[in-house]
């Protein structure tokens, strides 16, 4: 059995119509190899149908633009010369004419190119979109022997060019934000208590994960931080988000703009949950009048935890009953933090140091001092954010950051820490993540539909991505 497909091309207007002959295939008896189509047949049927169709298309173009616009002229040839476009079914290498502009008008160029200027960037949108993808949930590498496996790119893919349109799509979105500022909150009282009635509260979550760095010049230099979070509505889906603190100038600007997305009004609530760090403590503050900023249980509970750890390390036997009175005070400690008693609080953390700070202390003993002035500092400084965490518990309100914790695993580990021998540049580490959070939320293609009107890829939406 011989089997021939032909395209038939109806041109608008008188033209006659055209039919080409683009695929033969032939086949045998009947087997489960030689059912339907396989992989290469499909691949060289697709290039050789778009080589047929782009052919059709350029030869309209140039025809359109042989000739004056205004007067009619048929423009003078100045040479000819050959563009490349990267698409998903093969190279594409285009006549590209160069013409004479017409003298029945001024123009800022004495020549022009339709196709070069029709066709600015050299590669289709589909073929930048899959490749911003899927390098956001797996290594560039990765990225280009999948795409060449499946598709008749009709060449050799190489990482950096996967790398390269990644940064390209995550610096477009990056350049589409708008201006950092200190305070996002604008209005009055008496305006916001004109708004519409909002919704429920968003409930935000700040942490940080580490990546190693690519350049490492001591064992201290080997990581940096990356800054993750989710902001999850009452209802509708969450949304995840990421950056680079040392790298990024626009981290409010960000945060901002996706709590807008989710709806986010003057006169709704917001309730901001972090681990209490510098680098996250300041940045959700003057974004939203009705905002309350709270420290995570999660890492209070965490740091007593290990401070109990230490106490049972204490040996002799005299040490043991100062290591048992140690523990209560602890677990007062943490009764205290749980409703919300800073002052007292803060008083068993002096009474602590004055017991433990005793000449002749052993070494563990001055590590577990060391500790308890570390968290002393760090209530200290999270004074105005620690709320009587019991009563919000017993109300059903968020008092811990553990869903940002798989978000930090989402977000940054999959992709950039665990089982991945690689090491990252801030800006690199960064802009991945822009394109890396923007497919998990099932945005990336809506921004390409943004930016290509006749982009028509639908996204299947995900709930979890590898």
């Amino acid at each position: 059995m011989k089997l021939t497909v032909q395209v038939v091309v109806e041109p608008d207007g008188d033209a006659p119509t055209v039919v080409r002959d683009v695929f033969c295939l032939e086949r045998g008896t009947l087997g489960p190899d030689s059912l339907g189509l396989g992989l290469a047949e499909a691949k060289e049927l697709l290039a050789a149908v778009q080589a047929t169709m782009v052919d059709e298309q350029v030869n309209t173009t140039l025809a359109a633009h042989a000739a004056c616009d205004r007067c009619g002229t048929h423009r003078r040839h100045k040479d000819a010369r050959r563009i490349v476009v990267r698409t998903l079914f093969g190279t594409l290498r285009l006549p590209s004419p160069r013409w004479h502009h017409c003298s029945c008008q001024s123009q800022q160029t004495r020549t022009f190119s339709p196709l070069a200027a029709l066709l600015p960037e050299r590669a289709t949108p589909e073929l930048a979109y899959l490749e911003a993808k899927f390098a956001g949930l797996m290594s560039y590498g990765l990225t280009t022997k999948v795409l060449a496996e499946v598709l008749p790119l009709g060449r050799v893919v190489h990482a950096t060019e996967a790398r390269r349109h990644t940064h390209a799509v995550a610096q477009r979105l990056d350049d589409e934000l708008g201006p950092e500022q200190p305070a996002f909150i604008e209005g009055c009282p008496a305006v916001w208590e004109d708004l519409p009635r909002p919704d429920l509260p968003l409930t935000v979550g700040l942490d940080g994960g580490y990546v190693h760095s690519a350049h490492q010049r001591s064992r201290r230099d080997g990581w940096f931080e990356v800054i993750a979070g989710k902001s999850i509505p009452a209802e509708g889906c969450p949304k995840c988000f990421g950056f680079v603190q040392t790298f990024d100038t626009k981290p409010k600007r960000r945060l901002f703009e996706l709590l807008c997305s989710q709806g986010l009004q003057a006169n709704q609530q917001v309730t901001f949950l972090t681990d209490g760090a510098d680098d996250v403590r300041d940045l959700p503050l003057y974004l939203n009048p009705q905002a309350e900023h709270l420290l995570d249980w999660f890492h209070i509970t965490m740091r007593i935890t290990i401070m109990n750890q230490m106490a049972k390390g204490i040996g002799s036997a005299e040490e043991r009953d100062l290591a048992s009175e140690i523990a209560e005070q602890l677990e007062r400690l943490k009764w205290l933090l749980w409703h919300g008693n800073v002052f007292r609080a803060l008083q068993t953390v002096g009474d602590l140091e004055i017991d433990l700070d005793v000449e002749g202390a052993a070494p563990e003993q001055a590590k577990l001092i060391k500790a308890v002035r570390e968290f002393g500092s760090y209530i200290d400084a999270n004074a105005g954010s620690i709320p009587n965490y019991g009563e919000r518990h017993r109300a059903g309100e968020t008092i811990s950051t553990a869903f940002v914790e798989s978000t930090v695993n989402q977000v940054i580990s999959k992709r950039m820490v665990k089982k991945q021998q690689m090491r990252w540049t801030p800006r690199g580490a960064h802009l991945l993540l822009q394109v890396r959070t923007r497919d998990l939320n099932d945005e990336l293609a809506d921004d390409f539909h943004r930016w290509y009107p006749g982009f028509t890829h639908t996204a299947e939406r995900h709930d979890v991505a590898a």
